[in-house]
């Protein structure tokens, strides 16, 4: 164990030797990694603020279920429990008799006069069911299904579902998850082409030292060791940079923002994200910093031997 970690901390050390040999070379990497993880990285944030806001707008959508003219009272309030065993546990059923539906038409429609008309209450008594925390396209596919269940009871005149908003807002959630996805691995791949090219550069420099070290017995993993060290050090500070300017950025933009959402009263304002996402990021970068320079290692080595 104390052998493995000397190893490492030489490696460490290394690196750390070859970037203060060119600091400025390093520094230039960095802004180029940098600015190619800043895009994704907002996309995160921007998700990351978004998808609570998502949930909030996308709690209960409603099934409304109206009777059969003919359907008794009686019958219409015992359906409660078939409505339940379909919709399931967490839906809310509320029971809505034919007077009180009149009674809100009568308000809402200012006709009063012309229902009064009517002498008969033509409304059927009826059951506005609403859905919990439906957030994704398969969820809000649920609904349609359990719609054409509640049509099939026979009891059952007319049933309206209100989820189309459900389903384009999963939707275009879904859409931007991918966008974002494919922004990221095409940016990855830029990452992990600069770190290529910089270690290659790097074993292109020292190959004279290289092949010495091969002739006194150093192992390949001494000598990969310091270079892979340097990839990972390199998307590292490549990742805090991005993460900085992106912390930078929030500022203004939420001043933009706040004279937005005042339009339509909210307070919605952009957050950094939590400090595990911030590790998270740090270290999927040092990932492709160390996958860059494993490839670039394994690929100009060979060479050298």
């Amino acid at each position: 164990m104390n052998t493995w970690l000397r190893q490492q901390r030489f490696g460490i050390k290394a690196a750390l030797g070859h970037i203060r040999s060119a600091p400025g070379s390093f520094l230039f990497n960095v802004l180029v990694v940098a600015i190619a993880l800043t895009l994704p990285f907002a996309g995160v944030t921007l998700l990351d603020n978004v998808r609570p806001m998502s949930e909030q707008l996308s709690v209960d959508p409603e099934i409304s279920v109206f009777m059969k003219a003919e359907t008794a009272r009686e019958q219409s309030q015992a359906l409660a429990g078939k409505l339940r065993s379909i919709t399931g546990a967490s839906a809310k059923i509320v029971f809505v008799p034919r007077e009180k539906a009149l009674e809100t038409l009568k308000d809402k429609s200012g006709l009063t006069d012309v229902l009064g008309a009517l002498g008969e209450n033509p409304l059927p008594d009826s059951y506005v069911l609403q859905l919990q925390d439906v957030t994704s396209t398969k969820a809000a596919a649920h609904i349609d299904q359990i719609a054409d269940n509640l049509r099939a009871l026979s009891e059952v005149d007319t049933v309206q579902v209100d989820s189309a908003w459900v389903k384009r807002l999963a939707a275009l959630l879904g859409v931007l998850r991918l966008m974002l996805l494919l922004l990221a691995i095409t940016l990855g791949t830029v990452v992990i082409a600069v770190v290529f090219n910089t270690i290659r550069l790097q074993v292109l420099t020292q190959r004279e030292e290289i092949a010495v070290s091969k002739l006194l017995g150093a192992t390949d993993g001494f000598i990969h060791r310091p270079f892979y060290y340097t990839g990972a050090l390199l998307g590292l500070c490549a990742g805090a940079v991005a993460l900085g300017a992106v912390a930078l950025s929030l500022h203004p933009l939420n001043g933009a923002i706040a004279e937005f959402a005042r339009l339509y009263a909210s307070e919605f304002q952009l957050t950094p994200l939590p400090p595990l996402d911030i590790a998270a990021l740090l270290a999927i970068s040092a990932g492709l910093g160390l996958v860059g320079a494993m490839l670039s290692v394994q690929r100009h080595l060979s060479r050298l031997s």
